[in-house]
């Protein structure tokens, strides 16, 4: 699809205007420079940063020094430039790590040169994690490696290993080879595969020396079928403790406790006769290998003060009303990657307070970021594509490195845009121009980064209506960016959410002369876990009878290859329905983008969004890019 050349100037220029034609222009990132000259794009932010001079230095010399008497925070380091090179001064081997990091970030498109700065940098949350789930879908050891690299790329420092889930237990096992067969484990769930100890050290060891820890998990005594396939009964009957109490002793020989000092051991999403004494077990029997238990919240009660929660709930306010939620924990309750889509995840986390504060302390130590991957993965790559882990991950570490206060003009739903022209909104536009930098510069090395810059966008959007009401009775609103979720407007409207009902949208894109752009267009958002969804368009119909159209006419939909497929009014959790992965087609930041003849002027963008049953995740998206 060949795309005119005038567009990689004019799309940082574009005007995006209410019906009303106010005019609104897409601003690219502030420079954090002195007038000599900018600075590179840095995620995430460094805490502070000074400018010495309007040299370029070579990097033919590089100086580490660990100093463990720094007055940094742990993980904390100086980088400096001087006349023949760098030097680095870290309070712990971590630091160094990251003080490289943002060394190669700084450095120019050659890697030869890097400005001459002065930074002085510390993480505001000790815990920055990032959770796979390997349970549920097989993830081969080179491409864990792979991702590890690119954690540590944004000073990830903790890789949570979910090992154990219902297809599967992904833990060499010798006392219980049956734990490894086949035949115990859900079919084309990749049946027989799992870690050896060997590799499980090996993968330890290689993230330790990227400066990150792992976590492994062993979810108990639920999200565990094939445990009760293998045995006939299950983790929380007696005869199951036993087994389990074998099986966590031989990965704590096989796994010395440098390598693992905490354990996650799970305890979510299960009803048991006995859920006290199951955990004071759990709990006894890791903190006899010298471990330190993690668990879910909500989960089973904890019987110790000392277990750290990983909190997932997304109730307003449940780390605070939670009376049971004192003690050490770590905020996953953000977001998970495969439950938004990734245009509004990326404002979502941006803006979002981890743990509630500004910085971490002993009892909020910082947040994990979750990729669950319930339904079966096309394939390592589908994985990452479809939940579009990058454009997640840059705003998490970005937040939870940085921390800070969020910006005024937040919105009080987090799955909303903020106005542009308000802090919050500045923030994030900032946020997108660092980040179109690294995904061509860091990430285009065939990792799927499924995003694109679209704070800018501004949209009227009207109140809902039965489908085919006159559009001149309809009330409208003012919303923002490129995913609009029409369930989210009308909570923080305090209006009622139909059963079925339509939307109208509008916005105006400005250009000084005719060109050509694509755009993503779509019109929902089905999460990769549950499949809740109105499938693929029938021919010639976008999906959820959307519609859309540029200067009055229609924009036609894809020809799809499977029209209608897909249709799901319903959980597909352990049904046979969740065993069908997801097709780029289906989900709109994954399938080819639409190719638009823009005239010189201003170019008027009608969208009409309908919500066809009561659990559809009601969103429109459009986003304009080369």
């Amino acid at each position: 699809m060949r795309i005119n050349r005038y567009l990689r100037g004019c799309m940082k220029r574009l005007c995006l205007i209410f019906a009303s034609c106010a005019t609104m222009c897409a601003a690219s990132a502030a420079p954090r420079t002195t007038p000599r000259r900018p600075l590179p794009a840095l995620i995430p932010t460094p805490q502070r940063i000074e400018i010495t001079g309007p040299h370029r230095i070579p990097l033919l010399n590089v100086k580490v020094r660990i100093d463990t008497t720094l007055d940094l925070p742990a993980e904390g380091y100086i980088l400096e430039t001087y006349r023949k090179g760098v030097r680095i001064t870290a309070r712990d081997e971590r630091g160094a790590i990251w003080a490289r990091q943002t060394l190669r970030q700084l450095a120019d498109e050659r890697g030869e040169l890097v400005p001459s700065v002065r930074i002085v940098d510390w993480p505001a949350f000790a815990w920055r994690g990032f959770m796979h789930d390997t349970g549920r879908n097989f993830i081969p050891v080179d491409s864990l490696k792979r991702h590890l690299d690119l954690l540590s790329q944004y000073k990830i420092n903790l890789f949570h290993w979910h090992l154990t889930d219902y297809p599967a237990w992904r833990i060499e096992s010798r006392a219980f080879p049956q734990l490894n067969d086949p035949l115990y484990q859900r079919p084309g769930r990749d049946e027989g595969r799992f870690y050896t100890y060997g590799e499980i050290r090996d993968v330890i060891a290689y993230a330790r020396r990227r400066g990150i820890r792992v976590v492994p998990e062993i979810d108990m005594p639920g999200h565990s079928a094939y445990f009760n396939a293998a045995f006939g009964f299950g983790m929380a009957d007696p005869r199951g403790m036993r087994v389990l109490e074998r099986a966590l002793n031989e990965f704590f020989d096989e796994i010395p406790v440098e390598d693992a000092p905490y354990v996650h051991i799970g305890s979510d999403e299960v009803r048991i006769p006995n859920p006290t004494a199951f955990m004071r077990w759990a709990d006894s029997v890791v903190r006899a290998a010298g471990r330190v238990p993690m668990v879910w919240d909500p989960g089973l009660p904890p019987t110790s003060d000392g277990t750290i929660r990983q909190v997932w709930s997304e109730a307003p306010g449940y780390v605070a009303a939670n009376a049971e939620g004192r003690g050490p924990f770590v905020d996953s309750y953000m977001g998970y990657l495969n439950n938004y889509d990734p245009i509004s995840f990326t404002p979502r986390m941006l803006l979002h307070a981890p743990c509630d504060r500004t910085a971490g302390d002993s009892l909020a130590l910082g947040g994990i970021l979750c990729l669950w991957n319930d339904t079966r993965a096309p394939s390592v790559d589908g994985i990452v594509r479809n939940s579009s882990l990058w454009s997640g991950l840059l705003p998490f570490a970005e937040r939870l490195w940085h921390g800070g206060t969020v910006p005024e003009g937040t919105p009080t739903n987090p799955n909303l845009f903020p106005d542009p022209a308000s802090p919050a909104g500045e923030v994030l536009r900032e946020f997108e121009g660092r980040m179109e930098v690294h995904k061509r510069r860091f990430c285009a090395a065939g990792e799927p980064f499924c995003w694109w810059p679209n704070a800018s966008l501004a949209w009227r959007v009207s109140e809902p209506a039965p489908f085919g009401t006159d559009t001149t009775e309809l009330k409208w609103h003012s919303l923002y960016g490129g995913a609009i979720d029409v369930d989210a407007m009308l909570s923080t409207l305090g209006l009622a959410r139909p059963d079925s009902a339509e939307v109208w949208a509008e916005t105006v894109i400005t250009v000084p002369r005719d060109t050509v752009i694509l755009a993503q267009v779509g019109f929902e958002a089905p999460s990769r876990s549950n499949r809740i969804s109105t499938g693929i368009g029938r021919r010639n119909a976008w999906e959820a009878g959307g519609e859309i159209w540029l200067n009055g006419s229609r924009i036609a939909p894809p020809v799809w290859r499977e029209p209608g497929a897909y249709a799901f009014r319903f959980n597909t959790w352990a049904r046979p329905e969740e065993e069908l992965p997801y097709t780029p087609e289906q989900l709109f930041w994954t399938r080819p983008a639409v190719e638009l003849r823009l005239r010189a002027g201003t170019n008027r963008i009608v969208v009409r969004s309908r919500k066809l049953f009561p659990a559809q995740h009601w969103i429109f998206a459009f986003i304009p890019h080369e």
